[in-house]
Order: C-alpha cells, then structure tokens, then sequence
C-alpha cells in the first residue's frame, strides 16, 4: 500500500491510501482503483448516512418534539438526484458503505429510487436503512428488489400503552410486522434497536428475547444529548417508574424530597398521557445525564433477569456478530438464534474507531454526530463544482475531532441530523 499525506492549510492533514504498484497491476483496466480516505487521527473514513427526511411518521419524544419538526421549503432539501450524485462524488473518496435515515426515511416517495441510483454506484458494497418499521410491510418487496441489503428497526418497548406514549403516534403492532417482514423478504441481519433511557420504564429483558427464537440482533443504545444545548439540570424522562424495570442510578433516590421543575411550569420529560405529568409534552431540546443507563450496569441486569427465568446469562460473541459498519459489542444467550448488542456512546464512547460521516436533508455534512459544525455541500452541488463538493468533503474529514468529550447536546434535533 502506497500513503500520500495531503496537508490541508492548518486545518489538518488526510491520508490517502492507495494499492502498491504491483497490486495496481492486477487492477483492470478501468476498473475502479480502490483508495481509502483517513483523517488525522488515522482513523478509515468508509461510512455515510444520509438523512432523506427529516420529516417522520411518529413523534418519539427523544427524538423531536411532538408537533414535528418546521415545514421546510422544498428546494432547501436535497433532491434523491442531488444525494445520489454525492453518493457518485464520494465513492472514490473511500465510501463504500451508505445508510438512509430519516426522520423516517420510508415517508420519502423517493426512497426506492434512491436506492436504486446508489446501488448502481461503483464501489459501493453495502446499502442500509433505519425505519420504525411502521411502513416496512408494503414497501419491503420494493426495497429489496432496489437494492438494500440490510435494515434495523427501533422499537424502544413491547408494552402497547408505553409505545404509544415514547412514540406518540405509533402502535407496536406496527413495529413488530415490519420485523416480520424484514425478515419474510430476505434482510439480513435484520437488527432492533432500542434507546434506553433509566424512567421509561422499558422491558428490557422481554425486547432482549425477541433473540431467542429468530435472527434478530437487538442493539440496546445509550440515550444521548442530541437535540439539547441547554446546560441547566433538568427531571428524568417520562414521569414515574410502574414496575421499576430499571433501577434508578446508586445514589439516586425513588422521590426527591424537593420538585426538579416548578409545579405551576410542565415537566420537560412528561410523555404523553403519563401520570404525574402536568403536561402531555416532552421538551427533546433538555437532557438529564442521570437517564443514562450505562451498557455494563444493563448488560448485568438483562443478565440477571434471565438467569432467574432458567434462560441463562448472556456471553460474549465475536465470529457470530452480525454483519455491519457500527460500534455495538454483541453478546447472545445460550443457543439463541440471533444476539444481543450495546452502544455505549456515553459510558464507553468508541470515537477512536469512528469510521463515518453524515449528510443532512438541507445537504450540510457533520464530520461527527455530537458536534453542531457543518459543511455546506448542497450550494456546491447546486452549482454543478464537483471539484468544489469533493473538496468539501476532504475538509469535514480533515476537521473530524478526535473524540466527544464533555456533551451538552447539539442544536439540530436528532431527526434533523439522520439517526
């Protein structure tokens, strides 16, 4: 392998690595000529998301407020022509694995389109989408005849009255057919992902088990401070705890002897129809570390709550991990079909292996998840200056930062930045 360091003003420097002169020779001609992207901390840069909306079907109270997000004009969003030609500018820069989000992304007409322009694209290996599920059983014949390859679904609780109130909007019966379907139609792995957050009360153990039975990988996520600049300490999410799930945090007591919020003002972290709440909203836009449940702590108790079943504790998996680009370490129950998986962005943050950037719906590029800086590659692209577009590009990644240190939230809501 051949490594040109490009330096960048003082900016930052990346690398690109190039085929030895004599792998060059195997190459055919024109073919493409495989090189790989690196920012200055070394790290491959190889993973793109792209919002395709912003806009979605449920209202999860995480992920953006309960009226939804502003109504954007429709030439402030990139086209599926525009995302796909930057999907074309980027390949060669070392992109061969894309992920479309949203918002939901199967609210998009476009979405099939979409993802038969990109996988016409050389180079790129693996294309996948984040749903809620909820559109999944009508259009999963679509999507797989188009191209994708892979999806992963959320689904935060099996209990019917708790979904509708972390969604707002959806019903679980929804969530588990497009698991079904996902399935019928050939995707694979399909994966579940659950964001865990301490007083909503989830089942987690029940969503874990989902694994026993068929290849479903379930992915538990560490809420993070997306959405939420705010820095003053606010209550814990959705309102009460019922049945006591998940413990609260050592030190933590049950009910504080003083209000968090003011009785006459609404709870920031009332779901919907929650008791206790003053109020049917929950404010995305505040964050309360205290939610936060570290992966090892649930790992433990997901642990001990099957040992007390006779289903067994969970192990460590490695060759038996299912196929992606992210950060989850899996682990399985005994003879189980599928695995269970923790992100542990908060309590064990994996920035050293971040392999990735994202694309917004308005076309602003983000080189990492928790930081608010932005690149503007939609004027490029509407200008028709590829040069300029690639050019940008190299610039985010040269601007990647190392790591996420302290977090206070960012400014766009997640459904605005691609989860």
């Amino acid at each position: 392998m051949r490594t040109i360091v490009v330096p960048l003003g003082d900016v930052g420097y990346h690398e690109i690595i190039y085929p030895s002169p004599a792998c060059r020779r195997t190459i055919p001609k024109g073919a493409r000529v495989p090189r790989e992207l690196h920012d200055g901390f070394g790290r491959g840069i190889n993973y793109l998301r792209i919002s395709v909306t912003d806009k979605c079907n449920f209202r999860c109270v995480y992920c953006m407020p309960e009226e939804g997000v502003a109504m954007r004009a429709h030439d402030e969003l990139l086209s599926a022509e525009e995302i796909a030609h930057f999907v074309r500018l980027v390949a060669p820069e070392g992109i061969t694995r894309v992920r479309l989000t949203g918002g939901e992304p199967l609210v998009s007409h476009r979405i099939v389109p979409l993802i038969e322009e990109i996988r016409a694209i050389d180079g790129i290996e693996d294309i996948s989408l984040t749903t809620n599920g909820a559109l999944l059983p009508r259009l999963a014949p679509a999507l797989r005849e188009a191209g994708l390859d892979r999806v992963n679904i959320s689904l935060d609780t099996l209990n019917a009255d708790r979904f509708t109130q972390i969604t707002r909007l959806g019903r679980v019966e929804q969530a588990l057919a497009g698991i079904d379907a996902a399935l019928e139609y050939g995707f694979d792995p399909v994966k579940v992902n659950t964001v865990v957050v301490r007083r909503m009360d989830q089942d987690v153990l029940e969503l874990a088990k989902l694994s026993l039975e068929r290849p479903v990988h379930v992915r538990f996520i560490e809420y993070m401070p997306i959405g939420s600049s705010a820095t003053s300490p606010c209550p814990s999410i959705v309102g009460r705890r019922t049945q006591g799930v998940l413990p609260p945090r050592s030190g933590q007591s049950e009910a504080p002897e003083e209000p968090m919020w003011s009785s006459s003002a609404t709870s920031p972290h009332c779901g919907a129809g929650t008791s206790g709440c003053s109020g049917s909203t929950l404010n995305p836009e505040l964050w309360d570390a205290s939610d936060v449940v570290p992966s090892d702590e649930l790992r433990e108790l997901i642990s001990s709550q099957a040992r007390a079943m006779g289903i067994g504790a969970l192990a460590p998996v490695d060759e038996s991990a299912p196929y992606g680009a992210g950060p989850a370490r899996y682990w399985a129950f005994p003879n189980a079909a599928g695995t269970v998986g923790f992100i542990s962005a908060m309590s064990n943050h994996f920035c050293s292996a971040c392999n990735r950037l994202r694309l917004t719906a308005d076309g602003q590029l983000r080189p990492c998840l928790f930081s608010d800086a932005e690149y503007n590659v939609r004027d490029a692209l509407r200008t028709g200056d590829d040069e300029a577009v690639v050019a940008l590009y190299r610039t985010a990644i040269a601007h990647k930062p190392q790591q996420h240190d302290h977090i206070d939230g960012t400014q766009r809501f997640m459904s605005q930045i691609g989860g």
